[in-house]
């Protein structure tokens, strides 16, 4: 790996230019963010034995004598004397007072009374237990910096949070104490945060087994391989973070004989695939609630042909082996929506409802919220409107319905923004709805788009009151496009009911490169509705299928009546929109331990006949026009034929593989990392945009499941 340095300086825009090189596969920017040397000055120090300080801050004749005091710290018996009295803002005490006992660095004093407040240490790139410092040869280390507030929380999320030790060293291979699994409350927790687990107070601790490498390795896995602590706390629920999902159950294998429809909703959230991408980057542990197998799926596009008929998207199926279980199949059904260009869109009439609460004060939040509106606005035409509508302990009008063409007056309004207060947040959906309807745009586009952190503590607030409420506004003919940003607060359960419920859709931006794919690429079918309330039936031949599995789509099961009923609400598809569902089947004569035994029924006997016998299943889809209220139907067959597996199959296979390792799925057949990056590698194919790239990426760099 070669690594290149460029110095930033009053420019805004750096362009880099990479040689040509068949090698090259990929570049990671570990690290970006922009602030003011004001903003900046105190936040980073560097204590180095290799540097010296400018003549500005010491005469000539001192350079050697403070350069040799450098040296001197850094070789001490005590690593933590080199930051005693060095780094403003850091202050290094005894454990309990007594001397002889380990060291304690507190950057900014402390952020917790009862919590953990240690610094994050990296040594060579690596996050490490506090501990090994300890052991670390102190003439082996070139340099110490310390990163506080928005430079540590910038880079390392919010493991920085009470600051980052960042220390450097000349071989590049110091030996760390290898660290044990723990496993809190059923929890498996990151190494890199041990040292938090190592920190609960002996009183809210209601058991702790340890296991030796051996029986842990035996027990829990090859994770477990340097032994295994389990704790169980007295409360039960022991958790780093204050984030909310919804419970997932995994779907079962059905019995064919006796359940032979499968009814869902569609679904074109993406969400849960970045917010994945968010936990791994940071080296949070993955809540397996948090995974949502349909989502990651339809994160990525797939080469569906275009629709050429009346209807507003295309029918697509495969049927292969699957990847995972030689002695299934896998079915794959998909959906692509008609693209329209951004001429041919009708005129939108968008309200910005904009959380700007206290708990969107962090970088990842507010100012990153502003930035991927601005992404927006530049898109607005003319004849498109915008609103914004703020909300923290109360809700306000900050911007009246304003032309597209105004981007100046728009953007000044996003720029003005700050983070303070309670949240308000059905107050909020209650003005922003108002507003949408005053404006309303007749055979238009309207839509409320929110963006929030989802942690609504003012007004009606619970799950149940937030979806009684939007069910009631999802009558307006509005629709609704939810943005969730943040972590540690993030309330994922709420936001996915606020889009399901309000015929909407659910993203999660953790980065400027999601904002771009949402805001820009993605642009048409994010905020262009083409179909609504889209439902899909499948029907499986009984001659051919004994069982079948839904992969994913656990909280958008309808029952099979629904399917009929015009009053359900289901999913929408917007402009370009894919969507992708995978089934996994059993074939009749299969020995499988899937299914149990059906008893011989005597009523429901059916006569054998010879009638579809090359059909595997039958496919149905109901779908209204974005302003209609009766449904269209669509059917199609798929015969029993298998093909081999497209780039595109063996991609969603190995995303689908991936989410089930996450979810610690029962189905998986004990497949391994090694088959994921196997079939990712086979479905790479063109990949224009480099998502699947980094899906390979990221399965590389999170190994929790092995």
């Amino acid at each position: 790996m070669e690594t290149v340095e460029v110095t930033i300086g009053a420019n805004n825009t750096y362009d880099i230019a990479l040689e040509e090189g068949n090698a090259l596969e990929e570049v990671i920017v570990v690290g970006y963010s922009t602030t003011t040397k004001e903003a900046y000055t105190g936040t980073a120090s560097v204590v180095s034995s290799r540097s010296s300080p400018s003549k500005a801050q010491l005469q000539r004749q001192a350079k050697k004598a403070y350069h040799n005091k450098l040296a001197s710290q850094l070789q001490t018996n005590n690593i933590s004397q080199a930051l005693q009295g060095e780094v403003a803002g850091v202050n290094i005490t005894n454990g309990n007072g007594n001397p002889g006992t380990s060291t304690q660095i507190r950057v900014r004093g402390y952020s917790s009374i009862n919590g953990n407040n240690q610094p994050l240490y990296v040594i060579d790139g690596k996050p490490v237990n506090g501990d090994v410092l300890q052991s670390i040869n102190p003439e082996s280390i070139t340099s110490l910096t310390v990163l506080k507030d928005a430079s540590a929380t910038s880079i390392y999320g919010s493991r920085g949070v009470n600051g980052v030790v960042v220390i450097s060293t000349k071989d590049k291979k110091v030996k760390t104490k290898k660290q044990p699994l723990y496993i809190v409350d059923g929890r498996p927790i990151n190494i890199a945060n041990n040292h938090v687990i190592e920190s609960i107070p002996e009183t809210d601790i209601d058991s702790k087994t340890v296991y030796e490498s051996s029986e842990a390795k035996d027990k829990f896995g090859k994770i477990a391989k340097h032994g295994c602590v389990v704790i169980t706390t007295r409360q039960g629920n022991f958790r780093f973070e204050n984030e909310s999902y919804a419970v997932i159950q995994e779907n079962d294998f059905e019995s064919t004989s006796t359940s032979p429809l499968s009814t869902f909703s569609i679904d074109v959230d993406k969400a849960s695939y970045s917010n994945i991408r968010r936990m791994i980057n940071s080296g949070t542990f993955i809540e397996p609630d948090a995974v949502k197998i349909e989502e990651m799926v339809n994160y990525f596009n797939y080469n569906y042909a275009q629709p050429t008929d009346e209807h507003p998207f295309s029918i697509n199926t495969e049927v292969i082996e699957t990847p995972w279980h030689k002695d299934t199949q896998l079915v794959r059904i998909g959906l692509q929506g008609k693209t329209y260009k951004n001429e041919e869109l009708p005129a939108s009439n968008l309200t910005f409802l904009i959380d700007v609460s206290g708990s969107m004060s962090s970088q990842n939040k507010l100012p990153l919220l502003k930035s991927a509106f601005k992404l927006l606005v530049n898109q607005l035409r003319e004849k498109d409107k915008v609103s914004i509508v703020v909300y923290a302990g109360a809700a306000g009008v900050i911007l009246e319905p304003t032309s597209g063409n105004q981007k100046d007056r728009i953007l000044r309004a996003l720029d003005n923004l700050e983070a303070g207060g309670s949240t308000a947040g059905g107050q909020g959906i209650e003005l922003a709805y108002k507003l949408a309807e005053k404006h309303f745009k007749k055979n238009g586009n309207n839509r409320v788009i929110l963006a929030t952190d989802g942690d609504f503590n003012v007004g009606a607030s619970s799950d149940k009151a937030m979806e009684k409420l939007i069910e009631e506004k999802r009558k307006s003919g509005v629709f609704l496009s939810v943005l969730g940003f943040g972590y540690g607060n993030y309330k994922d359960s709420k936001l996915e009911i606020l889009a399901d419920k309000g015929n909407g859709n659910h993203a999660y931006i953790d980065n400027m490169q999601e904002a771009q794919k949402v805001f820009g690429k993605e642009f048409g079918g994010t905020l262009f509705t083409i179909a609504k309330d889209v439902k899909i039936q499948v029907e499986f031949n009984p001659k051919k299928v004994q069982g079948y599995r839904l992969i994913g789509y656990e909280n958008r099961l309808l029952n099979d009546e629904d399917f009929v009923d015009d009053t359900k609400d289901a999913g929408e598809l917007g402009s370009g929109h894919t969507v992708t569902a995978l089934y996994e089947v059993v074939p009749v004569g299969v020995k499988t331990e899937y299914l149990k035994n059906i008893p011989d029924l005597k009523y429901t006997k059916t006569k054998n006949t010879d009638n579809y016998n090359d059909e595997l299943f039958t496919v149905k889809f109901r779908y209204k026009k974005p302003d209609g209220e009766k449904s269209i139907e669509m059917v199609h067959v798929q015969d029993t034929r298998l093909s081999e597996p497209t780039e595109d199959m063996n991609f969603a296979a190995a995303v689908a593989l991936y989410g089930m390792k996450l979810r610690h799925s029962k189905y998986d057949n004990k497949a391994d990392l090694s088959l994921v990056l196997e079939l990712a590698e086979n479905g790479r194919g063109e990949d224009k945009e480099g998502y699947r790239a980094e899906f390979l990426r990221l399965v590389r760099a999170y190994n929790y499941v092995q």
